[in-house]
Parts: structure tokens; C-alpha cells; sequence
């Protein structure tokens, strides 16, 4: 049998089955909370001469949205800068 780091090859396929299933769940969870986020900044800003409020809502969402996005993406450079200096060392 084919081993990859003390592993079988079932083991490897129920683990990526069960990541598929956890992350599955997980974006299931996230789109029922968004759509209730949506349907309140559409009640704050019904009101047409808010103008600036609702330019004030839209920049406030893209700034809590790209804060996660770089979190994420560093921590994935840095686990990946130490996968590649790991793999170099042996």
C-alpha cells in the first residue's frame, strides 16, 4: 500500500470528504446570516435623501469585508513560507 506521511489512502479521502462536509456547513450557516444583514441596511437606508448615510453604510461594508480577506491571506503566506522552508530543510 501507498503511505503518505503515516497515512493510508482511505484515511486521505475521508479527510477531504469531511473538510468537505465541515466547510459545507459552515458557508450553509453564513448565508443565512447575510441574508438578514442585507434586508437591515435596506430598512436604514429607505429613505432617498439619505444620500450620504448610505454612502457611509457601503464603505463601512467593504472595510469589515477586506479586513478578514488580509487576515486570511497573510496567515496563508506565512503557513506557506514555512511549508517551503520545512521542504528545503529535508
Amino acid at each position: 500500500m501507498l503511505e503518505v506521511r503515516g497515512e493510508s489512502p482511505k484515511s486521505q479521502i475521508l479527510n477531504s470528504k469531511t473538510m468537505t462536509i465541515f466547510f459545507g456547513i459552515c458557508f450553509l450557516f453564513f448565508g443565512i446570516s447575510t441574508y438578514a444583514q442585507c434586508a437591515m441596511c435596506r430598512a436604514a437606508l429607505t429613505n432617498d435623501g439619505n444620500i450620504e448615510q448610505a454612502k457611509a453604510v457601503n464603505d463601512g461594508i467593504v472595510y469589515l469585508m477586506v479586513i478578514p480577506y488580509l487576515l486570511v491571506a497573510l496567515v496563508g503566506y506565512f503557513v506557506y513560507k514555512m511549508r517551503k522552508s520545512k521542504s528545503k530543510s529535508e
